[in-house]
């Protein structure tokens, strides 16, 4: 059994199909888009392992060729190197055929693979089939793809939109407990911006999430992905100032991973220190409730997700910040809480109010 959640785009239009075992039907998923019946499929090792075998079974039963390109495990392959020797595998094998490209994996594999898509023969057309819960719940939907530079996360990139997204409920009983944790920091995320109730959710639930109940975890998928389809069908290209919403805690937090060489926090343990920081800001400008900042703690800390910023330097962080694409013309933008379920985008924070709060979560 699966539940579509349509991204309602005027030119791009997809499903989110979200269930349980639906990973090797994913044919039944594809078939009236016209996508060619030549699969790329972008992985790593280790989900090729637990992963693959069921979805390419599937597809060869449903008459398409597959042919899979692997790439290291971890945010280092979200570079140039990478996408480049990718784009040459590729076209050394695009021959006489009408390829498609299949992202199996979690948020580095979906960017990776989106981006190459992107820019490959100016655009193929390519599937999301995300493997982690932050995958499921964020990065696979709407149509972000990108690579790292030295600088900062995401700098070289562009708004591609998949044909399809499934997440499969299957998939995240593979994942360790760090994964999950990782997951829900995205999840709360969705919770202060736009749904008190899922933030309620959570909290009553943390402890199922994290045993992996996969109940739950299709709660919070098809909640998070309905909010992102909503927010996205809304401002497709962030143009708007709609979309910038959901880049709460992802401010200060790209810039811990960036300062961090990408190898210390993952995405979501980043993104849960960046989320304190942003309350702290909240309530110094007297936009959120004392109380509230310690529910939104609470929850992040209950989760399992990261107390404090370690072994990074303020500087390196705020030098990192200005880097970011939500900052124009040494003007800055934050998106701050005024309550859960409620955020807004402020500009122009005093630099003095940033660097005291984050120093509060600084070891």
């Amino acid at each position: 059994m699966s539940t579509n959640i349509p991204v309602r785009l005027k030119n791009n239009p997809y499903n989110i199909t979200v269930g349980s075992g639906i990973l090797g039907q994913l044919p039944k998923f594809i078939r009236h888009l016209g996508l060619g019946k030549d699969v790329v499929i972008i992985t790593h090792v280790r989900l090729e392992r637990l992963h693959w075998g069921k979805l390419a079974a599937g597809l060869k039963k449903a008459g398409y060729s597959v042919k899979t390109f692997t790439v290291p495990e971890g945010e280092p392959s979200k570079s140039a190197a990478c996408a480049m020797k990718l784009l040459t595998q590729i076209s050394a094998y695009d021959v006489d055929k009408k390829i498609f490209i299949a992202a199996l994996g979690g948020g580095v594999v979906g960017d990776l693979a989106g981006f190459v898509a992107a820019i490959y023969k100016r655009g193929v057309p390519y599937i999301q089939v995300p493997t982690t819960l932050l995958a499921q719940i964020d990065s696979a939907i709407g149509g972000k793809t990108a690579i790292d530079l030295p600088t900062g996360k995401n700098l070289v990139g562009a708004f591609y939109q998949p044909r399809l997204v499934l997440a499969d409920a299957q998939v995240l009983k593979t994942l360790d407990l760090r994964q999950i944790r990782n997951g829900l920091a995205e999840a709360i995320k969705y919770g202060i911006i736009r749904d008190a109730g899922l933030f309620n959710f959570i909290s009553s639930n943390h402890q199922k999430l994290l045993k992996g109940d996969t109940a739950s975890l299709n709660t919070v998928v098809r909640r998070c992905a309905a909010i992102k389809a909503q927010v996205v069908s809304m401002d497709e290209k962030e143009t708007k100032g709609l979309r910038t919403i959901l880049n709460f805690g992802h401010t200060v937090g790209h810039a811990v991973e960036a300062a961090a060489r990408y190898d210390q926090y993952h995405h979501g343990e980043a993104v849960g220190l960046g989320m304190r920081v942003a309350a702290r800001i909240s309530v110094l400008l007297g936009f959120l409730k004392t109380s509230e900042e310690k529910r939104i703690n609470a929850l992040i800390s209950a989760v399992g997700l990261p107390e404090r910023i370690k072994g990074v330097a303020l500087a390196k962080i705020m030098n990192l910040m200005q880097h970011d694409k939500k900052f124009f013309a040494g003007h800055n933008r934050f998106v701050l809480a005024l309550k859960i379920g409620q955020v807004a985008v402020v500009r122009d924070i005093p630099a003095d109010i940033i660097t005291e709060s984050i120093k509060l979560y600084l070891d």
